[in-house]
């Protein structure tokens, strides 16, 4: 499956047991590392309780799809993702969404100046 930066796709991580997996959500947010990776930004649908560096998805954040439950952004929990665990895309958000979530990631992380 082809992704790319600002799309929102599901995919499945297995626990330290190798047994077991979760299927989890995320945001592609740089698609072009060497090795098929990607960086990516967990979602979540616990939404309950927003800390500083977690910020609501909205709908009208999407170009096109969207996702199954209201939920948010993780900043401080990027990773690196292998682009053979995804399972679907939901969706792609809108360039200004995408600008604006690169904002709020850099100013968390304090990258830009």
């Amino acid at each position: 499956m082809e992704i790319k930066a600002a799309d929102i796709i599901l995919c499945e991580f297995y626990f330290s047991d190798l047994k077991t997996s979760k299927n989890r959500p995320i945001l592609v947010f740089k698609d072009n590392l060497p090795f098929d990776d990607f960086v990516g930004i967990p979602i979540s649908s616990q939404i309950m309780q927003l800390h500083e560096d977690e910020i609501l998805i909205k709908s009208t954040d999407f170009r096109l799809g969207m996702l199954p439950k209201p939920s948010k952004l993780m900043f401080r929990k990027p990773f690196i993702v292998s682009k053979k665990v995804v399972i679907k895309k939901y969706g792609t958000l809108n360039l200004i969404a995408f600008k604006r979530y690169q904002q709020l990631f850099c100013d968390y992380f304090q990258c830009c100046e």
